[in-house]
């Protein structure tokens, strides 16, 4: 009889796990990457530590064109950025900016900087299933970029930066393409990319939001760009949480 009792009461632990497993099951959404620049944009992604790389972690898109792919079906974040000015010469794929280790598909690697980034986090908060999106300019900006989410509740604003900043940015600042390639400015670093203080950088002692201020470079990308992140603390309600939104658009040059 215990015996009898012991396995009933297992079995009914077990059938609620498995309720309360498909009742936190998320709804499908569909990632789209856009490219409406004027050029060839080759965008990466990268996973955070303990995630999937999607899509191989690269590919290209000419102008005018998207690419759309189902998001994973649980918990996954990770960075998508634009790498632009890339050439093949049969042996090795690279980037003016943004290349990712010499490869089309980055495979998990990330991209060097100077890049505007799209940071994700899709599938948590449990049965709020929400997707959390910024962008970010901490690591300077190569292309204009926005994200907007579609059917979805709650907080869902389209934020990014519509702005090109390459015309305007600072000479100190400015990343430029080998003067074989014309040596145009293809980046605009951050300050902590290009003087690599700890002020500018917000480390060690700066290393807190009471010690990691703006500074005037951050301004420049601020002034710009309001709905993004400027430097390493700035401020967290730019990252805005979605409720269960059937497709995340990432779109550059928008």
């Amino acid at each position: 009889m215990a015996s009898s009792r012991m396995l009933t009461l297992l079995s009914t632990f077990l059938y609620s796990l498995i309720l309360v497993q498909h009742s936190l099951a998320y709804a499908p959404m569909t990632l789209t990457i856009v490219n409406n620049c004027p050029f060839t944009v080759c965008p990466g992604i990268q996973p955070n530590s303990g995630h999937e790389v999607l899509e191989s972690g690269g590919f290209c898109l000419p102008t005018l064109h998207h690419r759309s792919f189902p998001a994973p079906s649980d918990h996954w974040s990770g960075r998508v950025w634009a790498r632009t000015g890339c050439t093949h010469d049969g042996t090795r794929f690279s980037c003016l900016t943004g290349d990712c280790n010499g490869q089309l598909y980055c495979s998990g690697h990330g991209g060097t900087v100077p890049a505007t980034l799209a940071q994700l986090s899709i599938h948590h908060g449990g049965h709020l299933d929400l997707t959390s999106y910024g962008v970010s300019l901490v690591d300077g900006f190569n292309v204009g970029m926005t994200i907007t989410p579609h059917e979805g509740h709650g907080r869902c604003p389209v934020v990014g930066c519509r702005a090109d900043l390459l015309p305007t940015c600072p000479a100190p600042l400015q990343t430029r393409a080998p003067a074989s390639a014309g040596g145009h400015v293809v980046g605009c670093k951050s300050g902590c990319l290009a003087f690599n203080t700890d002020e500018l950088c917000c480390r060690n002692m700066y290393n807190s939001p009471r010690t990691c201020r703006a500074s005037s470079y951050s301004e420049f990308f601020k002034h710009a760009c309001p709905d993004t992140f400027t430097y390493a603390h700035d401020s967290p309600n730019l990252t805005h949480e979605c409720s269960a939104p059937g497709e995340l658009k990432i779109i550059f040059c928008h």
